[in-house]
């Protein structure tokens, strides 16, 4: 797709009471026309991340109450949605993640619709879908996100770990998977540099398949068990454990970016995503704290075409000044903020994979309403 996007853009401050946040989120649900997405009477998933226990930089339940109204407005039945997570911790199955949305605000009195896991107790349950990509012919999504005839997609853009960044592409890739495809995407296992490792058990203790033991005060990794879900990245203090990310980063992204279009594809015409680029913080919601933004709010954007809408606020973060710059960690001298940060990240592939499956394209006009 070589022509120009049209991404929504509103912009974050305000000084009148019909200008706050909550009126631009339904002024950006109106530009886009919900009606040509959502039909009456039909089931609408409106796809998030709740946060992991201990994040507080997920989406608020306020700001997706007013998407609930607007699918309920266009004469939809909206439920709020996400999948079960491949590493341990408060959203690993179907209970514990609808628990975890309910403390962090997502009851059904709040935001006005029921909270049902796509991909069932255990994140067993998906749907193959025919792709015609690099590395996959054909991706496993969730069943209840292929299912629901209507999808509103709605992103938290901030940085990764391992993606360098989270947008819509992330949020359909990782979020819209079961677990089998999130192993799909993953497809690598972790390495540990002894001669760094402390032994302090932390990743023993975070293994969901046991794959890390301690031997002789080092920690090791089972190889044949280990499905690279990377939260031994995540919690290791001193950073001991890592993969080959000379070889292994750029087809990580690809594969990502492959279940991306797998979503996009389950729901033709009929899907549309919301990206909210305020706490624009270095890690996913899936850590389980919230590190201090990395730049400034930069508001709320809308599209049809998901690669057109991440470059878009990929490049208002680029553009933005740094705002915690005493981080050691940052190399001010890149432009891309997310790689200043995570040195061996290429997350621009999103993009650009992205672009030459056909899932969208990097030009967009930018439309400030």
């Amino acid at each position: 797709m070589s022509d120009a996007s049209i991404v929504y853009y509103c912009a974050p401050g305000t000084r009148s009471h019909n200008n706050t946040r909550l009126a631009k989120i339904a002024r950006l649900c109106d530009a886009l026309d919900l009606k040509e997405v959502v039909k009456e009477g039909e089931l609408t998933a409106v796809k998030l991340h709740f946060g992991e226990d201990g994040n507080d930089t997920h989406l608020r339940p306020s700001w997706v109450r007013v998407v609930v109204e607007k699918v309920l407005a266009a004469g939809g039945k909206p439920f709020l949605t996400d999948t079960t997570t491949l590493y341990s911790g408060s959203r690993h199955n179907a209970y514990d993640h609808i628990q975890t949305a309910y403390r962090h605000g997502f009851a059904p009195s709040v935001v006005g619709a029921p909270v049902i896991l796509a991909d069932g107790l255990y994140g067993e349950n998906d749907v193959p879908v025919a792709i015609q990509g690099k590395h996959f012919k054909e991706v496993h999504i969730a069943t209840e996100i292929v299912r629901a005839p209507a999808l509103v997609v709605l992103s938290h853009f901030k940085g990764h770990e391992m993606g360098g960044f989270g947008g819509a592409i992330k949020n359909m890739a990782m979020g819209g998977a079961a677990v089998r495809g999130k192993r799909d995407q993953h497809d690598t296992h972790v390495q540990i540099n002894h001669e760094t490792c402390v032994g302090c058990g932390e990743c023993v203790k975070i293994c969901p398949q046991k794959a890390l033991s301690l031997q002789d005060k080092k920690s090791c990794v089972d190889i044949t068990k280990c499905i690279g879900c990377f939260e031994c990245i995540t919690v290791c203090p001193i950073k001991a454990i890592d993969i080959d990310w000379a070889t292994q980063i750029e087809p990580f992204v690809e594969r990502m970016t492959e279940y991306a279009w797998g979503v996009v594809k389950s729901h033709p015409k009929r899907i549309c995503f919301i990206n909210f680029v305020m706490n624009v913080t270095p890690d996913c919601d899936c850590a389980g704290w919230s590190d201090l933004p990395m730049v400034p709010d930069l508001g709320i954007l809308a599209s049809y075409d998901p690669v057109a809408l991440d470059q878009a606020c990929f490049d208002l973060v680029n553009q933005a000044p740094w705002i915690n710059d005493a981080d050691k960690r940052i190399d001010k001298s890149k432009a891309d903020k997310f790689t200043a940060r995570w040195p061996h990240t290429r997350g621009e592939i999103q993009l650009s994979h992205g672009e030459w499956l056909g899932m969208g394209s990097r030009q967009y006009e930018l439309k400030k309403i």
